[in-house]
This record gives C-alpha cells, sequence and structure tokens, in this order.
C-alpha cells in the first residue's frame, strides 16, 4: 500500500453539529485505506457528543501526528483543552465557542504551514460566534488567507464532479457587480484552471457564467459582459486555456451537470451557491427531514490545502444525533485526491 497521506480535521464550533458528524465518518473504515485523519479540538466535546450517538469508539489523545494509531474505531484528536462542558451551551452561539472554533482552525493550518500534514479538513464554525471572541473575520476562506499571507484565492464548491468557484463571495450584492473586473474574472479562471490540474483533470474545460440576465443581450442589459468579462474570457483563451463564455446564467448550470464543463466561473457568491446546493441539498417532504446534504466548499490559491462542508454549524440539530455526515465525507474524499495529486508532483 501507498503511503496515507495525513488528514488534518478541525472540529468546528463545539456547540454545532461538527462534533457528531466528524463521529460518524470517522467511523467508517474506507477512510482509514486512503488518509491519516486526526482531529484538531476538544476531547471533552467529542466525549460529550457520544451521548447523542449510538456507537462504538474509542479516543486517543496525542501530542504529534506521527503518535496516532489511524485505526477504525480510534479517534486520533490533539486535544486543544480549550473547552469546559459547564461553559458550553450545545446550539448556541458563544464567545467560548467562537474562540475554540477559531483556535482549532489556526492550529490545523500551522501545522498544514510546517508540512506535519497533507491537508486540511474543515467543519462549521459560526461567523457570530467567531466574532464575538474578537476575530473579525466573515468565514474560513478569509481566515486561511490571511493566516497564509495569501491575497488571491477563491472559493470552489463541489458535489463530485460538479464544480464551481466565485469572482467574489461574501459581499453585498451591490459590491459584487462592482467587483466584477477583467482582472478579477482573468485570475479566477486561471485559479479554477489550475484547480482542475490539481484533480488530474489534464485539459480543463471552463464555463465562464455572464453577471447580467442573457448575458446582457450584447449590452441591452447591462455593460459587465462587453467590457471586463468577455475580455478576460479572450485573454485567457490567447493563454492557452479552454474557456466558453460569457454563457447566460440561467442556462450554464444544465450545461455543466449535463458534462460541458469541468468547473464554471460564476460572478457571485448566490450565482454558484445556489445551483449546488439545490444538487446537493435534498430534503425529504414526507419524512420532513434531510436526505442527504453533500458538497465540498474548497479554498483555492492557498499554499496548503484546505476543503470543508458545505454547510453551517446546523445549532437546530445540534445535539440530537441527526446531522448527516455525507458533506464532511466529500470533503475528506477531495482532501485526499488533492493532497495524493500533490505528492505525485
Amino acid at each position: 500500500m501507498e503511503e496515507r497521506v495525513k488528514i488534518g480535521i478541525s472540529m468546528g464550533d463545539p456547540a454545532g453539529i461538527g462534533p457528531e458528524i466528524l463521529i460518524k465518518s470517522l467511523l467508517k473504515e474506507d477512510i482509514y485505506k486512503f488518509c491519516k485523519p486526526v482531529v484538531i479540538g476538544d476531547l471533552s466535546v467529542l466525549e460529550n457528543a457520544l451521548q447523542f450517538l449510538d456507537v462504538d469508539v474509542r479516543f486517543n489523545p496525542i501530542t504529534t501526528v506521527d503518535d496516532g494509531k489511524y485505526e477504525c474505531g480510534i479517534i486520533d484528536i490533539i486535544d486543544l483543552k480549550l473547552v469546559e462542558m459547564k461553559n458550553l451551551e450545545i446550539g448556541v452561539d458563544s464567545q467560548v465557542g467562537g474562540a475554540a472554533a477559531f483556535a482549532y482552525v489556526k492550529k490545523i493550518i500551522e501545522m498544514a504551514m510546517a508540512n506535519e500534514i497533507d491537508a486540511t479538513v474543515t467543519n462549521p464554525i459560526s461567523k457570530a460566534a467567531i466574532n464575538m471572541a474578537g476575530h473579525q473575520y466573515a468565514g474560513h476562506t478569509e481566515i486561511y488567507a490571511d493566516l497564509t499571507n495569501i491575497p488571491k484565492y477563491t472559493m470552489m464548491l463541489a458535489h463530485h464532479d460538479f464544480r464551481v468557484v466565485h469572482v467574489s463571495t461574501h459581499v453585498s450584492l451591490r459590491q459584487a457587480c462592482d467587483n466584477v473586473k477583467k482582472a478579477r474574472v482573468l485570475e479566477v479562471i486561471q485559479i479554477a484552471n489550475q484547480a482542475c490540474l490539481d484533480l488530474g483533470i489534464k485539459e480543463p474545460r471552463i464555463g465562464v457564467a455572464g453577471l447580467n440576465p442573457h448575458s446582457s443581450e450584447g449590452g441591452l442589459f447591462g455593460h459587465e459582459e462587453n467590457e471586463e468579462i468577455i475580455p478576460a474570457i479572450n485573454e485567457a483563451i490567447s493563454l492557452g486555456l479552454k474557456v466558453d463564455g460569457p454563457v447566460p446564467p440561467d442556462t450554464i448550470f444544465s450545461k455543466s451537470k449535463g458534462g460541458w464543463y469541468d468547473i464554471v466561473v460564476a460572478m457571485y457568491h448566490d450565482q454558484g451557491h445556489i445551483p449546488l446546493k439545490l444538487i446537493g441539498f435534498v430534503y425529504d417532504r414526507d419524512l420532513g427531514a434531510w436526505d442527504a446534504i453533500e458538497g465540498v466548499n474548497i479554498t483555492l490559491g492557498l499554499p496548503i490545502i484546505r476543503t470543508s462542508v458545505d454547510h453551517g454549524t446546523a445549532y437546530d440539530q445540534a445535539g440530537s444525533g441527526l446531522a448527516s455526515e455525507l458533506s464532511l465525507d466529500n470533503a475528506i474524499e477531495y482532501a485526499i485526491t488533492l493532497a495524493n495529486q500533490r505528492v505525485k508532483k
């Protein structure tokens, strides 16, 4: 067997569903065939989560990655000892939870930058909670970019082979429109191309969405396509990239799902998030419960690998043991693929 890659997994907000889905995912035997997963979090929180789950598992507190057992049924954890359960209320934003969640992320980034692990996987954090703890970030993406000192990055969402990257994410819709500039669109096209290469796709096919309805119909409904997006596409093509667009936003995702593209460049947050979550988040109306929550959030352009679940802390489900771990499964699988591709280079 080839050497298994080392995957660090942050626990997420200790008051959310992260601890529960983490235990569920790490009790799947197949994971251990391909990686050595190590949790960065609080042992007290994982032990508390067991009361919500009917599982048989042991925890192995370690101080370094080399100390792990990496066997199914044993979860290796670097215990930061930040949370006393008497000070934490499950399902509620708090300074305690936010401070711990940020510390887990900071630690996992430091480990990756020091080459102690090959990739990082993050469980959901609460933006409100980390801000309560004094950390002024919009989310994981911005934390990673800041702590790795990377100014050019973007978010990719993926549901199996359906992939979307974004020109802008956590800004107002008004600002998102203003951010559609040639330089940024070209930058994201190039990052998207590299992401596909990193996944082993030899000749990536990139679809670029328009900003306006019908991609502005030649300028009838806006100027961004003619002045910013088309020039960026033309330059990308001149650099040898396989790029199509601007494709009307109401059809590009159907084309991508049908296999036209390996990745789509969306112009703003919801343009990319809505189609992916429509596919990955499946609610069973008869049962009145989520049947599946799948999808991966990946930060591109970083010096380290970061994948994440594509959902929030789900405080309303925390403590029930019912939260789906499928998105975390997907995130771990993507991290393994990216880490293996990087090791081969």
